[in-house]
């Protein structure tokens, strides 16, 4: 079940900081570099973030979470993440899906990830994103943006 997770609440939020820390080491791993922002956050910065975050639930337990930023018809996805222990089950489509399905229609989405993060990358293609920008962020990081018209 997908839901938005109330992030004013400091133990829903630690749910939230747990599932993004195990994903994202696991894309640093993959990319060779842990100079990954989402590695740095804090109960707190996720609280500030500004994000809505929506959580992918399995009898209570949080399996995932996606997190956007939405100004007109743009959607700005900041976070798509899973539990490595629930990988290869789905998650990261349905929440994908989910956002697309209550985006305004006429309107785009955007997403960004590591250049190196060949797993998300061919997520993004295979669900009809367009690669439009390749940015260097650190000097082992580089960052590949995508959009898509809903």
């Amino acid at each position: 079940m997908i839901k938005r997770v109330d992030i004013t609440n400091p133990e829903l939020v630690k749910d939230i900081l747990n599932v993004q820390t195990l994903a994202y080491k696991v894309e640093a791993d993959i990319i060779g570099s842990d100079d990954i922002p989402p590695l740095q956050d804090t109960v707190e910065s996720l609280q500030q973030c500004g994000e809505r975050f929506y959580g992918y639930y399995v009898d209570e337990r949080l399996c995932g979470v996606i997190s956007i930023k939405q100004f007109d018809n743009v959607v700005d996805i900041h976070r798509l993440m899973v539990h490595p222990k629930t990988f290869r089950q789905g998650i990261a489509q349905q929440l994908l899906d989910f956002v697309e399905n209550n985006a305004e229609k006429d309107g785009i989405i955007i997403v960004s990830t590591g250049t190196k993060n060949k797993p998300a990358v061919s997520f993004y293609l295979k669900n009809g994103f367009l690669k439009i920008e390749e940015k260097r962020v650190a000097e082992n990081l580089s960052l590949t943006t995508f959009i898509k018209k809903i």
